[in-house]
């Protein structure tokens, strides 16, 4: 016999034990149920119990779900005392963000350590590479304030920051930097992730580099140089978190009272 043949008879073989076992099992299985000892429910019976053991819910029971339509649907945190700016007064923080003279000084301090890296190198030195330098770190800023602006517009979103109202440094800290990434949504002012704040760094480094910079830049280059953008929006969070911004501070005395923070209710 071959061993074709063995095979094919050992897998007939415990085919047949296993049809053999399962008809054994459903016949001892027969066999326990004993005729008069336990009833068998029938149809109207199981309906008669169902509906016997769904009572009708408390008043009020089922106040808290109506809304999302689930049975226990995370609720949005609302912010204490949160009052949603009117479309006037985030225009105006959009002016002072993108034009007023903080985004004046930043750029020139900005374009001064671009001028000692020499970067970038095509740019020549002097006055006429610090200009050069300043004005495509004021475009830049203008094009991203310009893109945050326009896509909270867009997303119904409150991009102001709101300082927080724990104790503390590092829960504060903590706090600045998720409001980096986050925004205010609703009449309650809950805060969800933020697209406008993540995607206008990269809007703007993007089309900085393909408009002015020098032709060796490309994509990578703008990708890389958004991340640093990125990281200087959350400096600055961190900033209007620490920092006085009465109008009595130093930065007000200065003229750099930045209006990307939240107008404070108690000044």
């Amino acid at each position: 016999m071959s061993v074709r043949r063995v095979l094919v008879v050992v897998l007939l073989t415990a085919a047949m034990c296993r049809v053999g076992a399962a008809h054994t099992a459903a016949r001892d299985i027969g066999s326990a149920a004993v005729p008069g000892e336990v009833a068998a429910p029938d149809a109207a019976t199981d309906d008669a119990s169902a509906g016997a053991s769904i009572s009708a819910p408390e008043p009020g029971e089922n106040e808290a779900t109506d809304a999302a339509g689930l049975p226990n649907a995370p609720q949005a945190k609302p912010v204490a005392g949160y009052q949603r700016p009117t479309e006037k007064v985030r225009f105006l923080n959009y002016l002072f963000d993108a034009y007023g003279p903080f985004p004046l000084v930043e750029s020139a301090l900005l374009a001064g350590i671009n001028q000692a890296q020499n970067s970038p190198r095509d740019w020549d030195q002097g006055l006429r590479g610090y200009g050069r330098r300043w004005g495509s770190d004021f475009g830049i800023n203008a094009i991203s304030t310009s893109t945050r602006y326009g896509l909270a517009r867009l997303f119904h979103e409150d991009t102001l920051y709101y300082r927080c109202e724990c104790s503390g440094v590092f829960p504060r800290l903590r706090h600045a930097m998720i409001s980096t990434i986050t925004g205010r949504y609703g009449a309650d002012g809950h805060r969800e992730f933020s697209v406008p704040s993540l995607v206008a760094p990269y809007v703007a480094q993007m089309v900085a580099v393909h408009a002015w910079y020098p032709q060796r830049y490309n994509s990578t280059d703008a990708f890389r140089e958004a991340n640093y953008s990125l990281l200087a929006y959350a400096g600055q969070n961190v900033v209007l978190e620490f920092f006085p911004s009465g109008p009595k501070s130093l930065l007000a005395k200065f003229h750099l009272q930045n209006r990307h923070a939240a107008p404070d209710p108690s000044n």
